[in-house]
């Protein structure tokens, strides 16, 4: 008796695409989340004026033909420092989520697979860690090694981990139930083999939805630590670092807090949306229903 396949029952890849381009949170988050992305890229060959020379003549300009968005009180084009602090937000959420996605699912498989006192072992240290939320153990780092964007991408993928780990373990169990498993141990697989081969495919579409959804919180998270001071250091441009130098201007410039919070807000928008999305695609049983 063979197991199915990982995608069995599942639509083929051309009805996937035209069912994800006809879900609308998918589309919308998809969108937005592109956006993002491109705007990354175009920072690395173009931008409308320097991130990094300062200019006080041109210091507080309103929006316009040549400073797009206007500039800052340092006279630093706005647009410019938006695209490069795209750049620095999606660094800091792909290196912190790879960090919690490689340990944590780790973590997590190997509790699902060896019950007893390893799987308590590791759910107790994902409760002992989940105690030092990202703040606080960027504080810790930055009280010992000093504040800067390594400290905050160690910080924010230490939180990761045990979020990974728990959503890994709890999927693992449910597939370690299922009869193919139970018929590939008949068989005299070892938990190993069946981890690789039946439990970590089935579970992927699972890991995915969550990685997007931590690469949202990963993003609030740089914005917090950089608005603190903690994160992205001078003269690299950081979207929560521009929101703390814009606080004492609200009154004389106002743009200047929302262009930022503009752009924090749409990359979550985005980002959550994209993973509600990939939720109702990658569940079979929503699939059918659709």
């Amino acid at each position: 008796m063979q197991p199915p396949p990982p995608t069995a029952g599942r639509p083929a890849p051309s009805g996937a695409w035209r069912r994800a381009l006809r879900h609308p949170s998918f589309a919308l988050g998809a969108g937005l989340s592109l956006l993002l992305v491109l705007a990354a890229l175009l920072s690395f060959v173009w931008t409308p004026g320097s991130p990094y020379d300062m200019d006080m003549e041109s210091a507080l300009r309103p929006p316009g033909a040549v400073h797009w968005l206007g500039t800052d009180a340092f006279g630093r084009d706005v647009a410019s420092l938006l695209l490069v602090g795209a750049r620095n937000s999606i660094l800091v959420g792909v290196i912190a989520v790879g960090i919690g996605l490689t340990v944590g699912t780790a973590l997590g498989l190997l509790a699902a697979a060896r019950s007893g006192w390893v799987e308590e072992a590791v759910m107790r240290l994902a409760d002992f860690t989940f105690a030092f939320p990202a703040i606080l153990s960027a504080i810790m780092l930055t009280a010992v090694w000093g504040a800067g964007v390594v400290n905050s991408i160690i910080a924010i993928g230490i939180f990761n981990i045990p979020t990974f780990a728990r959503v890994t373990r709890a999927s693992a169990k449910a597939v370690w139930a299922r009869e193919y498993v139970l018929a590939a141990r008949a068989c005299g697989r070892g938990p190993w083999r069946i981890t690789l081969e039946h439990v970590l495919p089935n579970i992927a579409a699972v890991l995915i939805v969550q990685a997007t959804i931590q690469f949202a919180l990963a993003i609030l998270a740089e914005a917090a630590l950089s608005y603190l001071g903690l994160g992205t250091q001078p003269p690299q441009p950081s979207w929560g670092r521009m929101l703390s130098e814009a606080q004492t201007l609200m009154f004389q410039a106002p743009l200047l807090a929302v262009w930022p919070g503009l752009a924090i807000a749409l990359a979550v928008l985005g980002l959550n949306l994209l993973g509600d999305g990939l939720r109702d695609l990658l569940d079979p049983r929503v699939a059918r229903r659709r």
